[in-house]
């Protein structure tokens, strides 16, 4: 068998794997907007901000973030699996008492989050030798329990609803508001303070808009006078038992991607923050095709491993990780090969020296990304040890390599250990996959599409290297050679065969289909 040659899969399972594809790449496209139109907020607020404003608001929007995950303490991840489950069985004060446990848990830890902030004003201006990154985050740690609020109407929209409500409300609502803020920014040469009063407001209207909704929703389903009738029960053991591990990984994936922030503040100053932070949205891009893939890889795996068919699965796991990597490549070849044009014309010619940040930084998301859903599928099997532990060197690694780099290298110090982290974790993940659930770590006929993207990649980076192309042309040229991956690697992503509406466009045939 060649390196690049399929094995013919089997029709149930075939169709199994083409369904989740499919699917997937759909709710991508619902992503697209929300994605561009944060991009176009982040560019908008860099420019409009001095550098040293712009690390004030980005270093009090990363603890904020933070905040918002741990308050929760990982019950909005209970939330659908526990609310379903006690509505499927007509258990309503099991139900009543979830969301009350839930509820009480925010508000609750959302206010001392906020009294605490608040009563170490002095400790936060001494940490960072900056008042205005006090100030601003008084005003910001607002939104904590706000975010932690709007995270639960949406698991509950999830259980109960269409997901147009989520779409609307946080795909095209939020975006749409926090556009007006930066308008007014803009328009008022405000300052990151009222930035981040106008993201307290928007997000708190976004949840009074999900409150509305969300009452019509409980008066329709006769919720409370069903949890009236039995009475209230707080089924603590089950849902903490069930959340606190969540809430471990979700923590430790947090502190890797705030200690730089902090230490970055710590050692150096706002404007160093503000170089670092500004290009990691559109390094994250590297992922956005992923995250809409993995809602519907999950349920397809999970069966497959209740069947013990790991032949499936390895299809199922390879084909998809295939598709995420031919689909971002376009994406990553932009903010790796063109990081430096690309970092200027979104955030301005003050910013070009962050290119380098963009370029490795895009290096780890799409490595991260291109191997697939290993980390998933090992949780997916069970194996919630293993990724406790490896998640736990994830963090220590980029601790480590934070406090040695950071203190004399600065932004490029941190990009260097985030790189390192993502790579030695998704290499950590890869191996248990194979110890987990018996997927091959990269087999023969998938090494095709790799082999391909890595020569376009080496191609695109000689081409930048030695030839001056302004944006516009090498976008262009990025296009090109991202349709030639596309069709080099054609037998393995099956675009006719997952989505036959494309064969009917002209040329799409003979451009997309199966090699002979």
């Amino acid at each position: 068998m060649s390196a690049h040659e399929v094995v013919e899969p089997k029709p149930g399972r075939d169709r199994a794997v083409k369904s989740q594809i499919r699917g997937s790449s759909v709710l991508m496209v619902g992503r697209v907007a929300s994605i561009f139109a944060n991009l176009l907020i982040q560019a908008l607020i860099a420019r409009e901000l001095t550098k040293g404003e712009f690390g004030q608001f980005a270093y009090a929007l990363t603890l904020v973030t933070m905040i918002s995950t741990f308050i929760t303490l990982g019950i909005d991840r209970a939330v659908p699996r526990f609310v379903a489950m006690y509505d499927e069985r007509r258990e309503w004060g099991h139900l009543g008492g979830t969301l009350l446990i839930q509820l009480s848990t925010i508000l609750s830890l959302g206010g001392f989050a906020i009294i605490a902030v608040i009563g170490l004003q002095s400790w936060v201006t001494e940490s960072t030798n900056d008042p205005g990154v006090t100030a601003v985050l008084v005003v910001l740690v607002f939104l904590a329990p706000i975010e932690a609020l709007d995270q639960v109407a949406v698991s509950l929209f999830a259980v109960y609803a269409k997901p147009s409500a989520i779409f609307v409300r946080r795909y095209l609502m939020t975006p749409a508001m926090r556009l007006v803020v930066v308008a007014l920014v803009v328009v008022g040469d405000r300052g990151p303070r009222f930035l981040a009063a106008g993201y307290v407001v928007t997000g708190a209207i976004g949840v009074l808009v999900y409150g509305a909704l969300l009452w019509r929703l409980v008066q329709k389903q006769d919720l409370v006078a069903n949890i009236r009738s039995t009475g209230l029960t707080m089924p603590w053991r089950a849902v903490l038992g069930y959340s606190l591990p969540l809430l471990t990984s979700d923590l430790l994936f947090a502190v890797v991607h705030t200690s730089d922030v902090v230490l970055l503040g710590r050692y150096h100053d706002s404007e160093t923050v503000a170089a670092y932070r500004v290009v990691l949205p559109a390094a994250k891009l590297n992922q956005f095709v992923m995250a809409s893939f993995a809602l519907l890889f999950v349920p397809v795996a999970s069966r497959m491993l209740a069947r013990g068919d790991r032949d499936g699965l390895t299809q199922l796991y390879w084909r998809t990780a295939a598709w995420i990597a031919v689909a971002t490549f376009p994406l990553f070849a932009l903010t790796f090969t063109m990081a430096d044009d690309l970092t200027a014309a979104m955030f301005g010619e003050i910013y070009r020296s962050s290119g380098t940040y963009l370029s490795l930084l895009a290096l780890g998301y799409y490595f991260n990304a291109a191997m697939g859903f290993n980390g998933l599928t090992v949780k997916t099997a069970g194996r919630v040890g293993y990724t406790l532990v490896i998640s736990l060197i994830a963090v220590v690694t980029n601790i480590v390599l934070n406090l040695l780099l950071i203190p004399e290298h600065g932004a490029l110090g941190a990009t260097i250990a985030t790189l390192i982290t993502l790579i030695t974790h998704n290499v950590l993940k890869q191996l248990g996959l194979r110890l987990g659930t018996g997927v091959p770590l990269y087999p023969a006929p998938m090494m095709w599409p790799y082999a391909v993207i890595v020569t376009a990649t080496v191609l695109l980076y000689s081409v930048f290297h030695f030839v001056d192309l302004s944006l516009p042309v090498g976008m262009a040229l990025i296009a090109v050679v991202s349709l030639g991956v596309l069709r080099a690697t054609r037998s393995h992503v099956d675009v006719l065969d997952v989505f036959p509406e494309i064969g009917r466009l002209p040329g799409a045939a003979r451009l997309f289909g199966r090699s002979s």
